[in-house]
């Protein structure tokens, strides 16, 4: 199954369009792009490359929680959402350090400059955990992915959520073609600090399985869409495990998917390494709801994958 995600990478390096995009640093792109990954047969965690599990456990128990502050995500030592946060605070009237405001473009040429944002950076996440008022200013990223989910706002104040209803609608209605949430609210898109790239999902049941369709909007193939194929295949074994269902298949529908110019060299390396098995999922019995998972409720079984291959995240 992991062939799927290689041979998009292959298809970006071989024949992708080269497009430039918001970060300045240049892609392969190309558009419009399906891959699908049977659940029954292993969790699909790339083993061609390390990718570490644990991050992704609290980004989705995060994003379940509805919560939007960086705060949670420190406390767990998941660092992949500090850039957003830093560069909000970077770019706001009480940042008094040195200029960080050009850390895209600086950081791909200028070792020293990038070893400075870094320094700032961190003492940036010291101050958030260690200061709950400064967390509650600067930690926030606005109405994204976790807000939509629990909280998405209606016209006369209300809110919705999404979560809750669908897991609902899949108990009751299972052959509802209506099971679907949304992370795209265009009244909201402005005040994120980044507009939701995996944007629905819609679920699926038959034969008492449940499987899930993402449409992702934008993919960054190297770093990002990995994290997400397990990020949604997790969140599909959580949802099945609730509503007494066992996994179908997950599967990942791509608009603009697409290589950084900077990460070339690594997906070479990557599709030269050897596919392993992947590992198997194992989840607490004892917990019976989603919102009640805890990182340690969640583990996985016989990863072993190739060593983790560093790429810059653009930003």
């Amino acid at each position: 199954m992991e062939q799927a995600y290689l041979d998009l990478g292959k298809k970006l390096l071989e024949e992708g369009n080269q497009k430039g995009d918001r970060t300045g640093t240049g892609t392969l792109s190309t558009f419009g792009y399906q891959m699908r990954f049977d659940l029954q047969k292993g969790f699909p965690l790339l083993t061609t490359k390390r990718v570490p599990f644990g991050l992704i456990k609290s980004e989705l128990l995060w994003f379940l929680k509805g919560d939007t502050n960086i705060r949670y995500l420190l406390e767990n030592n998941n660092h992949i959402w500090d850039e957003w946060a830093f560069e909000r605070y970077i770019k706001s009237e009480d940042y008094t350090g040195p200029d960080m405001t050009d850390f895209g473009h600086r950081s791909l040429v200028d070792e020293a400059f990038n070893e400075l944002y870094q320094e700032q950076s961190k003492l940036f996440c010291e101050k958030i955990i260690n200061d709950p008022e400064f967390a509650a200013e600067y930690g926030d990223l606005g109405h994204i992915y976790g807000y939509q989910w629990r909280h998405w706002e209606t016209k006369d104040g209300r809110f919705i959520d999404q979560i809750k209803e669908v897991i609902e609608a899949i108990k009751t209605t299972p052959d509802s073609r209506r099971l679907i949430v949304s992370a795209w609210n265009p009244e909201d898109v402005p005040s994120m600090a980044l507009p939701p790239c995996h944007t629905m999902f819609q679920f699926y049941v038959f034969e008492g399985r449940l499987s899930c369709q993402l449409y992702q909007r934008s993919g960054d193939v190297f770093l990002g869409v990995p994290f997400n194929i397990a990020s949604y295949a997790l969140l599909t074994h959580l949802i099945a495990h609730e509503t007494g269902l066992e996994v179908g298949e997950f599967v990942h529908t791509l608009g603009d998917a697409h290589l950084y110019s900077n990460h070339v060299e690594q997906m070479k390396e990557q599709l030269s390494r050897e596919v392993r098995e992947f590992p198997t999922l194992s989840l607490n019995p004892e917990k019976q709801s989603v919102f009640d998972f805890e990182m340690d409720d969640i583990q996985l079984e016989g990863y072993q994958p190739h060593p983790a291959i560093k790429a810059p995240i653009a930003v």
